[in-house]
């Protein structure tokens, strides 16, 4: 069978059977999360038929500032995303610390990534471009905002220790080591898990589409195995930059460890 099969608007209207049958099984259970479902299910089917049209329209006109304008919009909602995933108070330092993190370490792997592993030409070309950074911006998003959890609990749990280690004659950066070591790990750790299961658990999402729209599974092996490094790598760099200054910002000038309960919670 060449090409790919499409599936049509009465098809596509099939598919939301399945979501009849969640809402039964949610009816059932007495969970009372009806609302919620529906609501989720018209969000994610209005933004991903507006993406599609935008998409449509973008990949026609391939101009550079076009990709670099959603470069940007990608960082900004991601950051946004952020905060309002941590759900603990964030002072001003650490956010500055979370956005300089995720521009630095995501916008090196983007530009390492298309340039010099699969040698996009033009290196904005938008079909390449916009689903690679998007994958890339998205798990790193991720990844931070396990680690500014993490970092933040621990500081706050291991508080009189810290101290304790302080009064030693221990630096600030020796007295979070275990800290910035424990978050780090859990913030890289579902990226490596899901690099364990694939290809034998699951097919992941990036090789499926290349091979539904006919690409051999090969090259889509190739692609696969390239952009899981370029998320691991946009990860770890990104969640090392997070950990080694964010502990930074528990301390004031003379090192002395800061009040981690007062810490401000002030919108973007």
């Amino acid at each position: 069978m060449n090409g790919i099969i499409e599936i049509g608007s009465w098809r596509l209207l099939v598919a939301y059977f399945f979501l009849i049958v969640l809402l039964i099984l949610i009816k059932g259970l007495e969970i009372g999360k009806e609302k919620e479902i529906i609501i989720a299910t018209l969000r994610m089917t209005v933004q991903l038929v507006a993406v599609g049209y935008a998409l449509d329209i973008i990949f026609n006109q391939s101009q550079f500032y076009i990709s670099l304008l959603i470069l940007i919009l990608m960082q900004y909602f991601a950051i946004r995303n952020i905060y309002s995933r941590v759900k603990m108070p964030l002072n001003n330092k650490l956010r500055r610390v979370v956005v300089f993190s995720m521009l630095t370490g995501t916008t090196l792997t983007i530009f390492f990534f298309l340039v010099l592993v699969i040698n996009l030409k033009p290196w904005y070309e938008p079909r390449y471009f916009l689903p690679i950074t998007g994958m890339i911006i998205g798990n790193s998003m991720t990844g931070i905002s396990l680690g500014v959890e993490r970092l933040i609990s621990g500081v706050t749990a291991k508080k009189e220790l810290i101290e304790g280690a302080l009064m030693l004659g221990a630096t600030p950066k020796d007295a979070t080591l275990d800290i910035v070591k424990d978050a780090f790990t859990s913030a890289i750790m579902p990226t490596i898990n899901s690099m364990v299961g694939m290809g034998i658990v699951f097919l992941p999402g990036m090789m499926t589409g290349q091979i539904l729209s006919g690409v051999s599974p090969l090259v889509a092996i190739e692609y696969q195995i390239a952009i899981m490094l370029g998320i691991i790598g946009s990860v770890s760099i990104t969640v090392f930059i997070l950990v080694r200054l964010g502990c930074q910002t528990f301390f004031n000038r003379w090192s002395q460890l800061e009040d981690t309960k007062g810490m401000g919670t002030h919108p973007w």
